[in-house]
């Protein structure tokens, strides 16, 4: 008596294994939490998007380490938000060194009364931010491909996420400053250091001298927003 085999799909197991893959992938990756959702509140569906965007490409563009996007939430997007508080009331932002869009994306989302300017060098880059921009319908941006240092307009705050130490961040950003601007800087644990080690380049830029402000988001997270201010007048 012989038995018969069911038939084989050589595809099949090609596309059940990427499947499993995709399904384990998502499983692996931090879910935002009620706290979270309330914290972006009406913007939290364009968020999602962007996070679902970094999710697909932003490993494959070089935007996001594979280490990063299990906790890409906290780690990233929800991280962007610390600067939100020490936003100004109107007026106009530039990101320098956006890169992958932290913080200016969020920024951006967050505040859609704000003129939003993200700048990077990087044309690969530049093209995220724009396939970003589109995809997010956000009629308050607009990105520049240039160094901080070639660009000759002045705003009302500009930020930054991991794109230099704070003495050199003081020299490419001091000229965007208005006057009664702010330099707002995510920085980690060694703030204080940084800090202290820009008070001659930060007092030669004459700029008020640095606070730091310290910042607890959704999930525990402790973040570091260094500001130094433009006098007025």
């Amino acid at each position: 008596m012989t038995s018969q085999m069911g038939e084989r799909h050589p595809g099949g197991d090609a596309e059940s294994e990427a499947a499993a893959q995709v399904a384990q992938a998502a499983e692996d990756f931090e879910q935002p939490s009620q706290e979270m959702r309330e914290l972006f509140g009406v913007a939290f569906s364009a968020a999602e998007h962007f996070a679902d965007m970094l999710v697909a490409e932003g490993e494959l563009r070089g935007l996001v380490g594979p280490r990063e996007l299990p906790r890409l939430w906290s780690r990233h997007i929800v991280n962007s938000t610390a600067v939100v508080p020490f936003l100004p009331r109107r007026g106009s932002v530039a990101d320098v060194g956006s890169g992958a869009g932290f913080p200016g994306i969020v920024v951006a989302l967050m505040r859609p009364d704000l003129e939003v300017t993200l700048i990077d060098t990087m044309e690969r880059r530049v093209e995220w931010l724009e396939l970003v921009v589109a995809e997010l319908d956000l009629d308050n941006v607009t990105i520049r491909r240039a160094r901080a240092e070639e660009i000759k307009d002045r705003y009302d705050a500009v930020t930054a996420r991991a794109v230099a130490n704070l003495s050199k961040l003081v020299r490419l950003t001091s000229g965007l400053l208005r006057p009664g601007g702010s330099l707002l800087a995510l920085k980690g644990a060694k703030a204080q250091q940084e800090v202290d080690d820009a008070k001659y380049v930060i007092k030669k830029a004459k700029l008020e001298p640095a606070v730091i402000h310290e910042v607890v988001t959704p999930g525990e997270e402790l973040t570091r927003v260094v500001e130094v201010r433009r006098r007025r007048g």
